[in-house]
Parts: C-alpha cells; structure tokens; sequence
C-alpha cells in the first residue's frame, strides 16, 4: 500500500487520459477570466475555489503575451493557498505549456512530465485569454498527476488511512518475525542437544526431525511475514486491478504450498526410516500438495483471462 509508482500512474493516465483531458478542460474553462490578470485578490479567490473542490490542482500562475510570469505562484500546500514570490518575471517562453497554447485556443495540456516544484509527475494546462489592452495573457494551472488519478479512481479517502493501515500491518509482522526468532532459537537448542547429547541421541534417528519441523515452521512463517509486508507495506497495491489480488493470493498459496511439500517430505523420510504408521499421512499430505497446485494453476489462468477480456471491452468503449 505504498505511494502509486511513476509507471502505474503512467499506465493509468494513458487508459483514462481522454477523459483526464476532459476534466482539466473543463476545471480551466471555468477558471478562466480576465480579472485574474487584473486583480490579485480576485486570482486568490477563483484558485481557492477550484482548490477546496479539486485536490490535485497545485498551482497558478499567469504569464503576458511573450510567455513571462506576470503574478506570484498561487500554490497549494497542506490545504492552504500561499502566494509564493518567484522573483523579477521569469522568462517561461520556452516551456510545452506556453509553446502549445502560444497560437492555439481553447484548453492545452502537457505531456506528463517530473515538476520542477514538487518533484512530483504532473501536467500543465493552459488557456489563452484576450486582454483589454488587445494582447493576450496565459492561465496555467499545474496539476499532482497521482492525486488527479486518485481522485478520478475514488481513492482519495483510502489513501488518507493508509497509514493506520500500514501500522497495523507492521504490528502483526512484527509478531510472525518474533514467533521465527523464537523458533529459531528452539531449533539451535535441540541442534545443540544433538552435538553434546552423547551417544543414546546418536541412535535417535527421528529426534533431527523435530529440529527440521521447527526450522520448517520458522520458514514458512518468515516468507508469510516477508510477503505481507512486501505486498502491504513496501510496495504499491493497485486494488481496482485484479491482478495484484491475484499476485497476492498466488504469493500467499505458494507458501502455503512450500511448507506443506517439505512437512509431507519430512513425514515421507520418517516412514522411510520404520516408521510405517507416518505414510498415509505423508500420501495424504502429497495429495493436497497437489490439489492447491492444480487449484492456484486454474485460478491464475482463469483470473488473467477475465482480466484480459475486461481490459478488451473497457478500451472498445473508450473507442466508442
């Protein structure tokens, strides 16, 4: 449940970016005015509106007619508009924003791209505007690519308990990494045990079994733990895709799946050594091995064809 990644917020802008055009269109359409150029305070007032009902837009600033900053930036921080000074008119003839709306009218938006103020992917959008000396002036308006896409997923308020989620998830592998240490612990005791038991530990062919069983258990919990917080904690979990479920669900089974192989081949061995009463445990244990390896094999087909066949029919009614 980390931050999205670049490519994932690439991935979704290029499958939703007719209808992120849409949006800005129109978020830029209604913000334009005139005055903005003219009065301060009215500019304040219009990027404070659109900022309370759009949390993704992050700045404002104007430029004249040869592409130079004519106003302060207007940005967002921590849910506040600041004006933030950028010094005697910087030249911006030479950015995409003002390079594709210079002849053109109408909305124009940006490639995404790395921003130089927040370090973040966004997009700028820009219209024209008449002025009334006759020449014109340019709104831009830069955008937080993740948080626009967020906000289009409806995932905004997920992402603001993430962080109680990220908490609770690292309490409970917490407890799984210390339940390994304590197992191993145990396993180096009995290993100890073996070395220095003398002679009658020497003829105990299964007590190395307990030891094995137990580094087993120590296995299987500590890739459990490693794959919770690998999937909850460290990496991005896109969940209106199904197949990051599916890349969970496969990671959890195939544990699952390890420990039971080595615990039936361990039973299979005790067998193998007498004891006779161990082998339809052993056979039965084989049994579910492959049982949930047929199962997880038909599931992850079955789940990356339904998922093929959704994304099919999403783009032919984007085309449509």
């Amino acid at each position: 449940m980390a931050s999205m990644s670049y490519l994932s917020v690439i991935e979704r802008y290029h499958e939703y970016e007719q209808l992120v055009h849409e949006l800005l269109e129109s978020i830029l359409t209604g913000m334009a005015d005139n005055e903005l150029f003219a009065d301060t305070g009215k500019a304040i007032k219009i990027f404070s509106e659109v900022a309370a009902r759009y949390p993704f837009v992050e700045l404002m600033y104007l430029l004249d007619d040869n592409g130079r900053q004519i106003s302060p930036n207007l940005a967002l921080i921590n849910q506040q508009v600041k004006l933030l000074s950028v010094g005697e008119s910087p030249d911006r003839s030479q950015r995409p924003y003002y390079l594709n709306v210079r002849d053109k009218t109408g909305v124009q938006i940006t490639r995404p791209y790395l921003s130089n103020a927040s370090g973040h992917l966004c997009l700028s959008a820009s219209i024209a505007q008449r002025l009334v000396d006759g020449k014109r002036g340019y709104v831009v308006v830069d955008i937080n690519l993740t948080c626009l896409i967020e906000f289009m997923m409806g995932d905004s308020a997920r992402r603001r308990v993430i962080p109680l989620f990220k908490a609770v998830y690292a309490v409970l592998v917490t407890g799984l990494f210390i339940v390994v240490a304590i197992l191993i612990a145990i396993a180096a005791h009995d290993i100890w045990l073996l070395f220095t038991g003398g002679i009658g530990a020497a003829h105990d062919s299964l007590k190395p079994f307990g030891t094995i069983i137990f580094i087993t258990l120590a296995l299987a919990i500590f890739d459990l733990g490693k794959t919770i917080l690998e999937e909850e904690i460290l990496m991005h979990k896109d969940i209106f895709r199904h197949s990051s479920t599916r890349r969970t669900i496969t990671r959890f089974v195939s544990t699952i799946l390890i420990a039971i192989s080595i615990e039936a081949l361990l039973t299979m061995f005790k067998s193998s050594l007498g004891k006779f009463e161990y082998i339809q445990g052993a056979i039965f244990m084989m049994l579910a091995v492959v049982g949930l390896l047929i199962g997880l094999g038909v599931y992850v087909y079955l789940g990356a064809k339904a998922e093929a066949l959704l994304t099919r029919n999403s783009a032919r009614q984007r085309k449509s």
